[in-house]
């Protein structure tokens, strides 16, 4: 039999979480944003659970023809533009909208020959300092947008760098505002952390990535809980030998964990080979069974250890949750093991491995 390790993509899941987002901002349009194969769940997986969204928006041009290719015919954006000049005739093919960020993208569009208006996001770096434009050079840029014959509609577009923590939002969105108010155009300002955070907020158009998977975008602030958010992906395996220590005994690579007293343990069928992060301590949260317990030691390419002392039944073949659901309604969030292997949800999501086997429930 195939070794036991699974991932299950939620699909009713995914269709709370936006609906959840849809209620946050009940009225704006939506994009479900489905970048990185949809955060790791896969794009033609999250599909079903997301078709309910306004709009899709995503990085990669092979994601958008798959969005295409699975019958979405509403809009689809590329968060950060094209990338050749080349893209813009696939962008006409496949009518995709696109953020414009920088001149030499207006470039592009001042030289490309089509029959067919660009419907474009022109984006100000308004304090995140990554892609944009300058807010003092932003009105110039939407001067010679809207000149172009390529161009059939411009939206205005940001990106908040602190919705999620105690500086918020209202600097960059005074800005904003500031250099926008008398400039026509949906306007597009909110990711997940200001749709549920920062519901009073104006936003033609809202962009939730993580909190459509499940994830509260500002863990440990706010659970997923505190959202009603549910857990798009479960990854579960199972234990498949137990060890007896004594007092004094060691587990793992290094000995990272020693026993103080006698101890059962179980091992269990997945390690940093399928996506489990090596750099979680001993102590990290799991289910076995469907009972909180922890991981002990090092995880190694493909097992991980756990105590077995809250759950004295288990054995080979118990039921064990690295995240989500546990068949006996028991919820890990994501967001504790990222937290404990000290980074955040999204590199966990992502970074499930192509070996990990995974299921549409």
């Amino acid at each position: 039999m195939p070794r036991p390790i699974l991932a299950t993509i939620h699909t009713s899941a995914l269709r709370h979480n936006l609906a959840r987002c849809h209620a946050a901002a009940p009225d704006a349009k939506l994009w479900a944003v489905v970048k990185a194969n949809a955060y790791g769940h896969g794009i033609e997986r999250a599909f079903e659970g997301l078709r309910a969204a306004d709009g899709f928006a995503l990085l990669d041009l092979a994601e958008a023809q798959q969005l295409r290719a699975l019958g979405w015919r509403g809009p689809v954006l590329l968060l950060e533009g094209v990338f050749d000049a080349r893209d813009l005739e696939l962008c006409s093919r496949l009518q995709l909208w696109h953020v414009v960020h920088c001149q030499e993208q207006i470039d592009m569009l001042a030289m490309h020959k089509t029959q067919t208006g660009h419907r474009v996001f022109l984006k100000m770096n308004s304090g995140m300092n990554r892609l944009g434009f300058s807010p003092s050079s932003y009105r110039s840029a939407w001067t010679r947008l809207n000149a172009l014959t390529q161009v059939e509609e411009i939206s205005l577009l940001t990106h908040f760098a602190n919705a999620d923590g105690p500086e918020g939002v209202a600097a960059q969105q005074q800005l904003f505002e500031a250099t926008t108010h008398d400039l026509g155009g949906e306007r597009s300002l909110s990711n997940s952390a200001a749709t549920l955070r920062h519901s009073s907020l104006h936003s033609d158009w809202v962009r939730p990535g993580i909190a459509l998977y499940g994830s509260a975008p500002d863990f440990p602030e706010h659970s997923a809980t505190h959202y009603g958010l549910q857990p798009g992906m479960t990854l579960a395996t199972k234990i498949i030998a137990t060890q007896a220590l004594s007092a004094g005994a060691s587990v793992g690579y290094g000995a990272s964990f020693t026993a103080s007293e006698p101890m059962r343990i179980g091992v269990v069928a997945c390690g940093y080979a399928d996506g489990y992060p090596r750099h979680c301590p001993s102590g990290t949260p799991i289910l076995v069974d469907g009972v909180r317990t922890r991981t002990l030691g090092r995880v190694s390419m493909d097992m991980v250890t756990v105590d077995l002392t809250p759950v004295p039944q288990a054995g080979m073949g118990s039921e064990v949750t690295l995240w989500g659901c546990a068949s006996n309604g028991a919820v890990l969030p994501i967001d504790e093991v990222a937290h404990a292997a000290g980074t955040v949800s999204y590199e966990l999501m992502c970074a499930l491995a192509q070996r990990v086997p995974v299921v549409v429930d």
